[in-house]
């Protein structure tokens, strides 16, 4: 179990002060300047040392991505893009970090800034965050009169520009090439790559973009040193994350935990564990709604991180642990799923325009029981249509929760279409 003094986030319950004075008491914004001091290469290789894997869902290694950025400017402007658009189901641990913590993030903008030579950052907030967004905007206008932002940032001679932009609530903008459209005031539309953002980016510019939660665990990182993230987790999995605990637990929370905590520890210690005790566990989505469910049985030996969940064909993907009970009808959780991902899509690409549409029409009628068994098997067969044909990543995230699903339910879905189970209410 993480002690207290090893966690990044000290106030993610908002229980202490919120305010740059608040953060400067608890150790946020020290000795920023002698770390921009020490140059962008020290940063970005004590990044890489770290292992830090992005937050945001796929888990690729920060440093590694902000040195993509280019060494010497061209005459171009470099930007970082923060992507605070959050909006996968289950998951809610950047809300957190940007209401209680939010000048964790700030602090994090302007050393990944620095790192990539980027002299401007966009933070783009989801729509319906509208507290968050007044908050972190207060946040800002303190670092701003505080001269920690601004010219001269904290007084190490780099000039640094912080803008908050809110979208309107679209799922499709937290894919980072959509949210770059959507800020440059196009349609929400993923862009084609290459070229990747690193090359040509926001306004045709350099650009990195990055969650929320792996630029605002930087800082800490950076002062306590890349050795002291790495001894928490397992090789290639190191650090300490937040994990969203949602569904059928006894105290549903988010909490600061080491990588590769076992899944009945974070339970147990943290949710007071399972609603009606761990034999009425059924199923566990343990990264947000587009990763593969898992049935019971292989949650119970879990390890919470990439590597662990990645050989059992799930994923941990921003660590929105959904856990559901023996009362959760399986077809009818993922069908709803599947809804979901059918109204996201922006319709560009024909595999998830088309295929969003039909496999949430296969998925309701074995909902109501009224799909033939080997429809199973078709249904499955176009999932691998869409999966992996796609300009973004929307597609395989629809195509993934119905594949867990026939992998680890099928017996669940033959016993609803050969009417061996009462059928379930009509899909609504």
């Amino acid at each position: 179990m993480l002690r207290d003094q090893d966690r990044i986030f000290t106030n993610i319950y908002g229980m202490h002060d919120r305010s740059l004075k608040g953060a400067l008491a608890r150790g946020h914004w020290d000795g920023t300047r002698d770390i921009l001091l020490k140059g962008r290469d020290w940063i970005i290789n004590e990044m890489k040392t770290s292992g830090l894997r992005g937050r945001g869902g796929a888990g690729f290694p920060t440093g590694l991505k902000w040195s993509f950025m280019p060494k010497e400017s061209d005459g171009r402007p470099a930007y970082l893009v923060v992507n605070a658009d959050e909006s996968e189901p289950g998951t809610c641990k950047d809300r957190e970090i940007m209401r209680h913590d939010p000048h964790t993030l700030i602090e994090g903008c302007l050393i990944a800034s620095f790192a990539m030579g980027a002299h401007a950052s966009y933070i783009y907030i989801r729509g319906e965050y509208t507290r968050e967004k007044e908050v972190l905007q207060a946040a800002i206008d303190e670092a701003y009169d505080a001269g920690l932002i601004g010219r001269n940032a904290c007084g190490s001679g780099w000039d640094f520009d912080l803008y908050l932009n809110h979208g309107a609530g679209a799922y499709i903008c937290g894919e980072e090439t959509a949210l770059l459209e959507s800020l440059e005031g196009k349609k929400g539309m993923p862009r084609m790559k290459p070229p990747f953002p690193a090359g040509s980016g926001l306004y045709g510019c350099p650009t990195t973009v990055n969650n929320v939660e792996s630029i605002a665990v930087a800082p800490t990182i950076l002062r306590r040193g890349a050795g002291w993230f790495t001894q928490f987790g397992r090789p290639n999995n190191s650090g300490t994350k937040l994990f969203a605990i949602s569904g059928h637990v006894n105290n549903p929370c988010v909490v600061e935990e080491s990588m590769s905590i076992p899944f009945k520890e974070l339970i147990d210690k943290h949710c007071g564990g399972i609603r009606g005790g761990w034999k009425n566990l059924k199923a566990v989505i343990p990264g947000g709604s587009s990763v593969p469910v898992l049935r019971a049985e292989t949650m119970e030996e879990a390890l919470m991180d990439f590597d662990w969940l990645r050989d059992k064909r799930s994923g941990l993907g921003t660590a929105a642990v959904i856990v559901m009970d023996q009362s959760v009808d399986m077809i009818k959780a993922i069908w709803r799923l599947s809804k979901f991902y059918k109204h996201e899509s922006c319709g560009q690409c024909t595999p998830c325009r088309e295929g969003t549409g039909w496999m949430m029409r296969v998925m309701e009628r074995m909902v109501q029981g009224k799909a033939d068994v080997e429809e199973i098997d078709m249904l499955l067969d176009v999932t691998k249509q869409v999966e992996g044909h796609t300009i973004c990543a929307l597609g395989d995230a629809a195509a993934w929760p119905i594949q867990g699903l026939i992998r680890n339910f099928r017996d669940e879905i033959e016993d609803r279409l050969k009417g061996r189970t009462r059928h379930a209410v009509a899909a609504e």
